[in-house]
């Protein structure tokens, strides 16, 4: 009835980075959440999350609050500045009520955003690639 394994995220005495945390769907969590790995929200956060890994909300997650993290794939609903290193990814059921920061943005026909955009950060390293070369 019961799976007596080891499923232990613990390896030599270290944490395992490379897992993927999730709230699941059905759950709501309060507070600021930092994490050093893959976040997955398909629940609800009310609060910031600063990852240096990817943030991806499910179609039924939800977020109130800003998002910093390298990566990001949403499908579903964010109220909340959204700031990402390299590349964030709207899907068509997406909703995005705030500014975004990044290097990079793909959005899906059907995605909801409402806000400013800063790709400043992109513009000047694709200048400085170019000076370069």
């Amino acid at each position: 009835m019961f799976n007596t394994k080891d499923k232990s995220i613990v390896k030599g005495g270290e944490f395992d980075t490379n897992s993927v945390t999730t709230i699941s769907k059905g759950t709501i969590v309060t507070g600021n959440i930092t994490s050093e790995g893959d976040f997955r929200i398909v629940g609800q956060l009310i609060g910031s999350i600063r990852s240096i890994g990817k943030v991806v909300i499910g179609p039924s997650g939800i977020v109130e609050g800003d998002i910093y993290c390298q990566n990001a794939d949403f499908a579903g609903t964010v109220k909340g500045n959204v700031s990402v290193e390299n590349l964030l990814f709207l899907k068509a059921t997406s909703s995005l009520s705030g500014n975004i920061k990044t290097a990079k943005l793909s959005i899906e026909a059907g995605a909801q955003f409402n806000g400013n955009c800063d790709m400043k950060n992109a513009l000047d390293s694709s200048m400085n690639e170019k000076v370069q070369s």
